[in-house]
C-alpha cells in the first residue's frame, strides 16, 4: 500500500504559516552572528514534510515578498527564480528550484476568489521570489511537487486576506498544501542589532500563541485587530511578513491552530503555526 494514499474525501489537509528566514540563510555560510543561527530552524523546515499526512499533491504557496495592487496568481507552467536579496555570497545567486508550476491550479485558485468577489488576475511571467523558493528548496529538495504563488494584496489589509484563505480553503479536500511564508517577527533594525532589550518579539510572540490556538471567531477577531496586540507595531514596523499568517488562518475553518515551533534568531523569537 503507497504511503501517499488519499485523504478520505471530508479529510482536510493541514495549513501552515512558516518562518522563512534571512535571505539565502540556509545555503551560506552565515557571517552576521553566530554560524548555527539558522541550523534549528532548518532542520524544523527540513523535517516539517515527515509530519504531513501524505506528499501534497501542490503546493499554494503565499509570500510576504509579492505584493500587487490586484492579486495576482502565478500562472506559468515553469516559473524562473526571482534573486531578490542582496549583499550575499555569489553562489547563492546560481540556488536552482525548478518546481513546475500549474496554469490549471492557478485558474481554479483564480475562480475560487472571483466566487468570494476577490478580484485577482493571471499572472504569466512572475517567478518564485526567494520567500517560495528558499523555504521549498529546503522542505521539498526534489522539487516535483507543483507550486503556485498567490500575491499579497497590497493594501495589508488583515480581513482581506483572512477571506482569501477561506476563499481557498476548498483545496485542502485535494491534499493541496497551502503554505504561508515570511516571520512572526520582523523587525530589520532590531535583528541587525541581534537583541532585543524590550523584549518586544516574547510579548508579540505570546500573543500569537494565544490568538493561533484561540476558538476560530476569537482568532480571527484578533488577527484582524493585530496592531492592537503587545509591542505589535515594535515587531512589525510593516505588516507583509505577517499577512501570510493571515491567509492561512483563513483556511483553517473551525480548526484551532498550535504552535509547532519556536526559536530565538537574531535576538528575536519566532514561531511556525499550524492548523489541521
Amino acid at each position: 500500500m503507497t504511503s501517499f494514499l488519499l485523504l478520505m474525501k471530508n479529510d482536510l489537509y493541514p495549513v501552515i504559516f512558516i518562518p522563512h528566514g534571512g535571505g539565502p540563510c540556509f545555503f551560506m555560510d552565515w557571517t552576521r552572528g553566530p554560524a548555527n543561527t539558522w541550523d534549528k530552524m532548518a532542520s524544523w523546515l527540513e523535517n516539517f514534510p515527515r509530519s504531513l499526512p501524505q506528499k501534497p499533491r501542490a503546493i499554494v504557496i503565499f509570500s510576504a515578498h509579492w505584493e500587487t495592487d490586484i492579486i495576482r496568481i502565478n500562472s506559468h507552467p515553469n516559473p524562473a527564480l526571482i534573486y531578490d536579496y542582496y549583499g550575499f555570497p555569489e553562489h547563492t545567486y546560481q540556488l536552482g528550484y525548478p518546481a513546475p508550476g500549474s496554469p490549471a491550479l492557478a485558474e481554479r485558485i483564480k475562480n475560487l476568489l472571483s466566487a468570494a468577489n476577490i478580484a485577482s488576475e493571471l499572472d504569466p511571467e512572475h517567478g518564485f521570489d526567494h520567500g517560495t523558493f528558499i523555504p521549498l528548496k529546503v522542505m521539498f529538495p526534489d522539487a516535483d511537487i507543483p507550486v503556485v504563488q498567490v500575491s499579497l494584496q497590497a493594501g495589508l489589509d488583515p480581513k482581506l486576506h483572512l477571506q482569501m484563505g477561506a476563499a481557498l480553503a476548498s483545496l485542502r479536500e485535494d491534499n493541496i498544501l497551502l503554505l504561508g511564508s515570511g516571520m512572526s517577527f520582523h523587525n530589520m533594525q532590531i535583528l541587525m542589532q541581534g537583541h532585543d532589550p524590550q523584549n518586544h518579539s516574547e510579548h508579540f510572540n505570546q500573543w500569537l500563541n494565544q490568538s493561533c490556538t484561540a476558538t476560530p471567531s476569537e482568532r480571527n477577531q484578533r488577527l484582524s485587530r493585530w496592531q492592537a496586540a503587545p509591542s505589535a507595531l515594535a515587531c512589525h514596523p510593516r505588516e507583509e511578513h505577517l499577512l501570510p499568517l493571515m491567509v492561512i488562518a483563513g483556511s483553517a475553518h473551525d480548526e484551532v491552530g498550535k504552535n509547532v515551533f519556536t526559536d530565538k534568531v537574531m535576538g528575536a523569537t519566532v514561531s511556525a503555526y499550524q492548523f489541521g
